[in-house]
């Protein structure tokens, strides 16, 4: 069962100059086997030492986190990378130089210090140096790479601010840094080294086109849609159903107005994330969020539009058609896996 009686103390943390006694309490409690949420440039990850095997366990506890689907490890530099890995190629050089730190995750061959229970038992690890001061200076003073997955329960939305974690996790985890809201909103770009050719699990802030850039090559945009025979998963965020809502959420092919008068005049209570210019539809069963037609701010505000609706007690969401183009790339991604079907096994 998962941990119910943990006292879980919360930190306010400046964003661009943390506290060094609360980093060094934070990095302590690391490196004694314990949770720690902290912020990241994308979303808030819940933190453990990525060499102990009990402590990460607790991580899939505390999160209620099926077996295979493997964690992302965070560390300090590119430098620590390389003791980490099997195989640091040229391609993960070149892409750390480009992206490091950032939010850019590189799938390659695991060194034999990683657990399996971090890797889903499968070959490869995910590593990333994030772009955030809290998270960076947590990771130098810990000493220790630190594997962190979204800090909220499993298949459920990413958390954005500390008040997402203490809602979901309290009592379940020992510490969290609030250094207030994120500032890319969603998860990491994922891109697999280990092929003869680099290749997108999952998308995210660094683009396509960023990485082709990058590597000299026409990158194709396409992520992967799980395992390969039945295998382990290379990277978080390749399950059917994940960054979910607990209602039904639909995405329309164009404005949402019409499904969601159709929801309406059933007697529902639904929940509308609209696109800034959608006519608007006034009903006392409707609540209406509205976002901006920016692929950046959008994927900001995505989240935390989600919790708000849920949170207002909708029986279900529609969400406008966001429009085409490789910068709204990984938002689609999050709304279609939002929209997804719980993953039969």
């Amino acid at each position: 069962m998962p941990p119910a009686d943990i006292q879980t103390r919360v930190f306010a943390v400046d964003p661009w100059k943390p506290d060094p006694e609360t980093i060094a309490t934070a990095a302590a409690a690391i490196r004694s086997g314990q949770l720690v949420a902290f912020p990241t440039e994308t979303v808030y990850g819940l933190g453990a030492n990525a060499l102990d095997e009990a402590a990460v366990a607790g991580i899939f506890t505390a999160k209620g986190r099926p077996a295979h689907n493997p964690v992302i490890v965070h560390i300090a530099s590119a430098d620590a990378a390389v003791s980490l890995s099997a195989d640091w190629n040229a391609t993960a050089r070149t892409l750390t130089a480009a992206f490091w730190p950032g939010p850019l995750t590189l799938v390659t061959r695991r060194a034999a210090c990683i657990p399996d229970i971090v890797t889903a038992g499968g070959d490869t690890v995910a590593l990333r140096v994030p772009a955030h001061p809290v998270a960076l200076a947590l990771l130098m003073e810990a000493g220790v790479p630190i594997a962190a997955p979204s800090a909220n329960r499993s298949s459920h939305i990413s958390p954005t601010t500390a008040q997402h974690v203490l809602m979901e996790l309290g009592g379940r985890i020992h510490l969290i840094l609030d250094a207030g809201p994120t500032e890319c909103g969603l998860e990491s770009t994922v891109v697999d080294c280990t092929g003869p050719q680099p290749r997108i699990l999952r998308p995210g802030p660094i683009t396509p086109s960023q990485i082709g850039a990058a590597l000299g090559l026409a990158l194709a945009s396409l992520a992967e849609s799980g395992p390969v025979s039945g295998g382990p998963l290379r990277s978080p965020g390749l399950l059917p159903r994940h960054y979910a809502p607990s209602v039904p959420l639909t995405v329309t092919p164009g404005s949402a107005a019409d499904a969601v008068q159709q929801a309406l005049a059933g007697g529902q209570m639904v929940g509308w994330l609209a696109v800034e210019d959608s006519l608007p539809i006034t009903h006392s069963r409707l609540r209406l969020v509205s976002l901006p037609r920016n692929a950046q701010a959008y994927a900001h505000a995505l989240y935390a539009a989600l919790r708000q609706l849920e949170a207002a007690g909708v029986d279900c969401m529609f969400v406008d058609a966001v429009p085409a183009g490789e910068e709204w790339l990984a938002v689609r991604d999050r709304l279609s896996k939002a929209g997804g079907q719980p993953r039969q096994r």
